[in-house]
């Protein structure tokens, strides 16, 4: 059974920092591209950042370009989402996500619906 668990989230003030980290189980993801989408309160989710299998090919919604930075580390089966220069705009349920194939050029993974496998989420909230 494939899991995926987020971790990292908390209450920060504006400008700060914090690092999420989604762990995954039950299979490995190391041939997957892995995202990471958020959703606010009362919005529909959006896609954050997205990182191809080897990590050498990354892509960032606008509103966090410059400020966001995903990574992995396959050998620890783990993606990570690091935010510096946090804003209240921020404050979401931040997800990771994996799809049920492994990665191929021909997959938009800006859209959620590329993905099968969900974690539940970590709450970031960024106080003004």
């Amino acid at each position: 059974q494939v899991q995926l668990v987020e971790s990292g989230g908390g209450l920060v003030q504006a400008g700060g920092s914090l690092r999420l980290s989604c762990t995954a189980s039950g299979r490995t993801f190391s041939s997957y591209t892995m995202g990471w989408f958020r959703q606010a309160s009362g919005k529909e989710r959006e896609f954050v950042a997205h990182i191809s299998w080897t990590g050498y090919l990354t892509n960032y919604a606008d509103s966090v370009k410059g400020r966001f930075t995903i990574f992995r580390d396959n050998a620890k089966n783990t993606v990570y989402l690091r935010m510096n220069n946090l804003k209240p705009e921020d404050t979401a349920v931040y997800y990771c996500a994996a799809p049920g194939t492994a990665s191929t050029g021909r997959v938009d993974y800006t859209d959620d619906r590329a993905y099968d496998y969900w974690g539940q989420g970590t709450q970031v909230t960024v106080s003004s």
